[in-house]
């Protein structure tokens, strides 16, 4: 048997195939492009997702004989893009990304009518769907009104592989339209964001079968037997999978561009208050929490640009051993922040910086701002009760060893990096496809990756840093407060 994750991501699509056990059989990867129609637009045309899934899905097909054996796939995308679709199934106009910025004002209406936050459990962003509705409605009536269904990314995806409108609760979680504790569409929220239940797409749990495979695909494939899809997940839902961050204080931070610090929950507690993301998980009876930095790496990559230092020499350059807080203090606002703030508007800003300020001390203290903003995130995730039992790092910057000990310390816990390998969204599209086509327990499928290093905090460092995170906690409104 062997099992298909396929991964739609804003750059690219990646199909990992796998065996029974989950270990990597071979994969292709696709990149498609994201137009800018204008400033703050960020769009992609749906067929160039499934062209991009043809092609590799052929490459798989011909490089790999146990394609052929195909039991199950499942599909993670890129969370809250807008496909407009007609009575026919075909894209009205394109897919308003994640990262579309053009509905802030809709979302602020939105997110001041009581019930949103009370029922979807977060702030309506810009970034999510319903807010997008929202300015289709306002700036392009004709194309609201042709609208026969609202899909995400990946359940347009879906609709292709099976020919049925569906979605997971994970993905549907960031909308602003689904009930999280109920784990189905609000009526309400439809109501508000003037559109009807008939628009969306039937919701399934992300690891049981959302379809079959359509028979034109199977004869396409050359496989000659049915092939279930899974509901499949949000990206992040899919990545947690990927590393078996299944229950309650299991997760992950990722330092990539933007920086995330995620954790599942048994229960559900969001904090919309606090701008965390607080969604479904595509396993049943499950829930995550997520806190979102905007500038991660791409803080140090700003350093590097304006210095002529690549990253890499940046931290190479401070040794092995993480020092006491710097003098210097950065805080990370290049792009505006998400968690706590879910302040569009802040910038970034060196404080403390004096004629014998060198380029290591304004690295040190950039690395210490990103790993602050995180204890961000934390701390908003305590206040609900949640604890932090098993984290991992993932993503570019957990390449500097520095830096993650730095967090570990910040953060007050232990952190692994994980074995070269798969843990990512493609795998845990593959696990729930596993789990979806032979009622395996996903406990059983979705296991921790081995560990090569397992960094712990520094002791002796832990008091100053907690003195050197409320300097950080008092500049955010001292800062806001001039610009």
């Amino acid at each position: 048997m062997a099992f298909l994750g396929i991964d739609l991501g804003t750059s690219g699509l990646r199909a990992l195939l796998v065996d029974a056990e989950g270990c990597p059989i071979g994969s292709a990867e696709r990149a498609y492009a994201t137009h800018h129609p204008h400033p703050g637009w960020s769009e992609q045309n749906p067929k160039d997702w499934i062209d991009a899934l043809t092609s590799a899905a052929r490459e798989l097909r011909v490089a790999h004989p146990e394609f052929a054996d195909l039991k199950g796939l499942g599909v993670s995308g890129h969370m809250h893009g807008a496909v407009l679709v007609d009575e026919s199934g075909d894209p009205i106009r394109p897919c308003i990304m994640w990262n579309d910025t053009r509905s802030h004002e809709e979302a602020a209406r939105l997110d001041a009518i009581p019930e949103m936050r009370a029922i979807s459990g977060n702030v309506a962003f810009p970034g999510f769907t319903a807010p997008k509705l929202e300015w289709v409605r306002a700036h392009e009536p004709e194309n609201h009104a042709r609208v026969s269904k609202v899909l995400l990314p990946a359940a347009y995806v879906n609709w292709y592989l099976t020919g049925d409108y569906v979605s997971d609760v994970s993905d549907c979680s960031g909308t602003g339209w689904l009930d999280l504790r109920a784990r189905r569409w609000s009526a309400t929220l439809l109501d508000a964001g003037n559109m009807r239940s008939d628009q969306m797409p039937r919701l399934v749990e992300g690891c049981t079968p959302a379809g079959q495979l359509k028979t034109e695909l199977l004869s396409e494939w050359r496989i000659n037997h049915p092939v279930i899809v899974a509901g499949g997940a949000g990206d992040n839902a899919a990545a947690a999978c990927g590393i078996g961050a299944l229950s309650e204080g299991q997760g992950f931070v990722s330092l990539g561009t933007s920086g995330v610090l995620l954790l599942a929950r048994d229960g559900c507690d969001p904090a919309p208050e606090t701008a965390l993301h607080s969604f479904c998980h595509a396993i049943p009876g499950r829930w995550y929490q997520m806190g979102v930095m905007l500038s991660a790496t791409n803080s140090l990559n700003w350093l590097s640009r304006i210095s002529g230092q690549s990253p890499a020499a940046l931290t190479k350059a401070l040794g092995a051993d993480i020092k006491p807080p710097s003098n210097e203090l950065f805080l990370p606002y290049l792009s505006g922040e998400r968690t706590p703030h879910n302040d569009a508007q802040i910038r970034a800003a060196f404080l403390g910086l004096d004629t014998q300020t060198s380029l290591d001390d304004m690295t040190r203290a950039v690395l210490e701002g990103v790993a602050f903003a995180l204890r961000d995130s934390a701390e908003a995730m305590k206040a609900t009760g949640a604890e932090i039992k098993v984290l991992y790092a993932v993503g570019g910057g957990a390449a500097s060893r520095y830096w993650v000990e730095l967090i570990a310390t910040i953060l007050g816990t232990c952190i692994s990096l994980p074995k070269g390998g798969e843990f990512g969204a493609a795998l845990g599209a593959a696990r729930l496809a596993i789990v979806a086509a032979t009622d395996a327990r996903p406990e059983d499928v979705m296991r921790s990756p081995d560990y090569c290093d397992r960094i712990t905090p520094r002791a002796d460092l832990l008091s100053a840093y907690d003195d050197a995170y409320e300097r950080f906690k008092d500049a955010y409104p001292a800062i806001r407060s001039v610009q």
